[in-house]
């Protein structure tokens, strides 16, 4: 695996021959055998030290090679090893003539064995011995790496016999893979050269085949651990797909198969081209750079680039800012094609293997067949006839991929090579009608369209066909609530929508489920999730823009004008189901009328909220909730009642009375005084606010509270249809109440989705909040929910200051956070309701934001309806229906340019940490 990169300038790294000499000079010192260790140690440690520094100053300093730097640290620790070998069977352990028996040979293992060691990786040495351990070999193999310990290295160590070696080899895939890297570094150099003659003659012949399926099956196993995604957003680069880890299992095989030492000895052998070799070395560089630069700004064995690392490293590699895209989008683009390069080099790897060692396919049950003309069968797989070329007829590249789909099979690597060599015949195909149908096709046929579109993208030939879906190729959105990149994204997206049709998602999504098939406009529903994101990246509204970008593609791929609009439409309104829903107050009739106006109509509502499902599934594992789940559901059934005329034409005060009776005959056990007296207490809002069974318990709760004579009863009820904990808090109403309980939730780092303000005619208040504990889970063990009643009781009687205790707390957010701005915005609208003033507020996630914000909000004298909070990553967004003290909305200019100001000067000073906060 070696790019023979020669090092530069080795002396200053380790001058080995100055340092054997004042270890000599130590050693015949008379030094007592204790004193001659701590010196040993000292010497050693300074040399690594000072190596160390100077490999790192050179990564960091100068123009990154990570190829330069890996063969620098192993040249230091190489030398490292030699000489502590030397000195301990020289000065410590000199055994005068020495028996067969003990003899030692030392070798590197692993990718230490491969010549590559970043900053801060394990050591692997193999002590190998004749025969078995002797007294002798176990001192020197003690001593040695008890030194290397406190050297603060990481040591990965056996000691085995030659035959020790080879049964172990057989029987463990990941010794003989360990081992196929054995390189000598001192010792017995005859004994090492037995060793790698007797593994290639009893370990590794007759067996390549078999250890080939052992290590992909080993490498698509750690891809389903991990994720199986080359795009995630925060990949590891060492074992995530597309990084190093699958280029070391190529070049495990190849030198497996053909004893080599270097990648470019497969071109010399006609097994690769020279490109193809480039390709190997220019990403395996790329990517051994990125490794060593985490290394050493993280100073640990880091393989993860996480979001604080990136910018770090973007700038580090040079890259810079460009009108559209900064400079970490940048690199992280260049980071994801890298990782794509891997995967051609897998396909081109597996092709050219197959082909040179007739290796037949595991499940080749018949003799190939011929299927449409151009295709051949073979096994379970799909290849191109011999004697058919792409470039005879470029629609066979469709074709190739659209018979693979219907026919359930996997392409044939070796076609997969020649669709790679051919992609400019792709550009052909643009204004092509059947190459546009059969693209539809692909994408709306219910037979794992995810998978067959991953692969057009993985081979290039999705971004050349639509050159809009080829911008967003790779495209990573710099920001913690996406996981994946913009194409990956949008392919899973379009995935969950025909699982959602094949009714694999009806528990998770029954509304859903129960809606797709009813939808008339299945082909622009398709299309629309396929562009729902196409303009990210352009600057400005990428939905507006996208809108733009499908009024123009849809004609091309066929679609009707019906269609078209359809699409362009579902295009630029993708975000607004989803912001109705968490930002907005639904129980607000404005909201819905001001979302039905919107969607006209019931098929148009359907598709958004089928769109927006599949949308908000796709953005990563953990962002699909319960809670959102159940937004949706509710604003979807009030707006198709809306749409219907149910909700115009009954009057607000006959469904309040509905509510009433609802709640009346759901009373059992209550005498008609006890309940018209209850039935009394609620202002209308507040019947309309919530359905029978919330007022059941708020009913239930009340009387309880009433006849034990309590001021302050608090009741928590686990919804698992919606993920969320609903906590009710009833206490006399005095200003700051919501703003203290917020702060009290914020104590223990649970979440707060929504919230809802009530005062009843006795001057109660009802406050419920719908919380989720810090892992964004539904808190459902009673010690949770224990401590968090006790701490909203501590704060409300005054036993606890929220304000004091919030002052410093790290919160749930990852360190890595911090690295995001998000520049503070307060929005003040009139417009959104008919009864409240609408405050949206917009900030960086952090501990007591939203206590911070409601205090303020009380402080300025404005009365909370409801609150609906929103966490994307590490942006929060807080919407609040609020009231001035008379009860009315806030319609003074001046009033709300105050209201605005005191908000922006609370969360400028929060920019600047919790700290900053003051005591109150």
């Amino acid at each position: 695996m070696s790019t023979n990169k020669t090092l530069r300038k080795p002396r200053e790294i380790i001058d080995r021959k100055e340092l054997v000499t004042r270890l000599d000079e130590m050693a015949t010192s008379g030094l007592s055998p204790q004193e001659m260790r701590k010196r040993l140690l000292a010497e050693l440690k300074d040399t690594y030290r000072r190596g160390h520094e100077v490999v790192r100053q050179r990564c960091l300093e100068g123009r990154v090679n990570g190829a330069l730097t890996v063969s620098e640290n192993c040249y230091l620790m190489d030398q490292l090893v030699v000489t502590l070998y030397d000195f301990v069977t020289t000065h410590v352990y000199a055994p005068g003539v020495r028996t067969k028996g003990e003899k030692i040979s030392l070798l590197a293992v692993g990718g230490y064995g491969r010549g590559e060691l970043s900053p801060y990786s394990d050591i692997d040495l193999l002590f190998l011995l004749p025969y078995k351990s002797t007294p002798y070999s176990e001192q020197v193999v003690e001593y040695m790496l008890y030194i290397l310990w406190d050297l603060g290295l990481k040591v990965g160590h056996s000691t085995r016999s030659i035959d020790e070696c080879i049964r172990l080899s057989r029987t463990d895939i990941t010794i003989r893979t360990a081992l196929l890297e054995a390189r000598w570094l001192w010792g017995d150099r005859k004994l090492a050269d037995e060793f790698k003659q007797r593994y290639r003659a009893e370990v590794i012949a007759g067996s390549g085949l078999a250890f080939v399926e052992a290590k992909l099956a080993e490498r698509d196993a750690r891809h389903d651990r991990l994720g199986d995604s080359r795009y995630l957003l925060e990949p590891n680069v060492k074992e995530d797909k597309g990084g190093l880890r699958d280029l070391h299992t190529l070049f495990w095989i190849a030198k497996y198969l053909y004893n080599i030492q270097d990648v470019r000895e497969l071109v010399d052998l006609g097994l690769l081209t020279h490109q193809t070799a480039q390709l190997f070395i220019k990403a395996q560089t790329f990517l051994w750079s990125v490794r060593c630069l985490l290394h050493y700004l993280t100073n640990r064995g880091e393989d993860r680039l996480t979001f604080d690392m990136q910018k770090e490293i973007a700038t580090r590699l040079g890259y810079t800012d460009h009108a559209g895209a900064a400079s970490v989008e940048r690199f992280m683009k260049h980071y994801f094609l890298i990782a794509k390069d891997v995967g051609d080099l897998t396909r081109i790897f597996c092709a050219v293997l197959e082909e040179h060692n007739k290796r037949k396919p595991r499940l080749r049950l018949r003799r190939p067949k011929q299927v449409e003309g151009c295709f051949l069968v073979d096994g379970d797989r799909l290849n191109l006839k011999p004697e058919m070329t792409f470039e005879q007829d470029p629609l066979r590249i469709l074709r190739l991929f659209r018979l693979a789909q219907t026919m359930e099979l996997d392409v044939h690597p070796n076609t997969l090579r020649q669709v790679h060599e051919n992609l400019h015949l792709v550009t052909t195909l643009r204004s092509n009608p059947e190459a546009n149908s059969l693209f539809l096709d692909i994408l709306c046929d219910s037979r794992d369209a995810e998978g067959t579109l991953r692969h057009l993208n993985e081979a290039g030939v999705f971004g050349r066909f639509l050159p809009d879906f080829g911008k967003v190729v790779a495209q990573m959105q710099y920001d913690m609530y996406h996981v994946y990149t913009t194409d990956e994204h949008t392919i899973r997206a379009i995935g969950t929508m025909h699982r959602i049709e094949q009714g694999l998602l009806a528990d998770e999504l029954p509304l859903s489920t129960s809606v797709m098939p009813t939808v008339q406009s299945r082909r622009a529903l398709y299309v629309a999730v396929m562009l729902h994101d196409i303009a990210k990246g352009r600057g400005g509204d990428h939905s507006e823009l996208g809108a733009k970008v499908a009024q123009k593609l849809c004609p091309r791929l066929g679609l009707t004008p019906e269609e078209t609009e359809t699409v362009a439409w579902l295009v630029l309104h993708h975000l607004d189901m989803s912001r109705n829903a968490f930002k907005r107050d639904i129980d607000d009739p404005q909201t819905i009328a001001d979302f039905s106006k919107l969607v006209q109509s019931p098929e148009r509502l359907k598709l958004l909220l089928l769109l927006t499902c599949a949308d908000i599934r796709a953005v990563g594992p953990q962002v699909w909730n319960g809670w959102k789940a159940a937004l949706l559901r509710e604003l979807y059934y009030r707006t198709i009642d809306a749409l219907s005329g149910n909700l115009s034409a009954e009057a607000r005060d006959v469904r309040v009375s509905r509510k009433k009776d609802a709640l009346r005959a759901s009373l059992s056990g209550w005498n008609d005084a006890q309940i018209e007296r209850h039935l009394a207490l609620g202002y209308p809002s507040y019947w309309l606010m919530f359905d029978t069974s919330t007022h059941q318990q708020h009913a239930r709760m009340i009387r309880r509270a009433e006849e034990r004579n309590e001021t302050l009863t608090i009741d928590m009820t686990p919804q698992p249809s919606s993920g969320v904990l609903d906590v009710t808090v009833l206490c006399p109403d005095h200003p700051g109440l919501f703003a203290r309980i917020t702060g009290a939730i914020s104590l223990l780092g649970c979440s707060i989705v929504d919230a809802k303000i009530i005062t009843l005619t006795n001057g109660m208040a009802l406050d419920s909040f719908s919380i989720l504990d810090p892992k964004g889970e539904l808190p459902t063990s009673h010690d949770k929910q224990r401590r968090l009643s006790e701490t909203i009781e501590q704060v409300l009687t005054g036993k606890r200051n929220v304000s004091k205790e919030l002052v410093g707390k790290s919160g749930t957010l990852p360190q890595r956070a911090k690295v995001f701005t998000v520049p503070p915005r307060v929005i003040v609208d009139n417009s959104m309701s008919k009864t409240h003033t609408v405050i949206e507020v917009n900030g960086r996630d952090r501990p007591g934001f939203l206590y911070d914000v409601t205090r303020t909000l009380t402080n300025l004298g404005l009365q909370i309806g409801s609150a609906h909070i929103s966490t994307y990553g590490e942006r929060v967004v807080d919407v609040f229906y609020v009231k001035d003290i008379f009860g009315m909305k806030i319609d003074h200019q001046s009033k709300l340019k105050h209201v605005r100001e005191q908000l922006m000067i609370t969360l400028e000073q929060e920019e600047h940490g919790p700290a900053k906060r003051k005591a109150g």
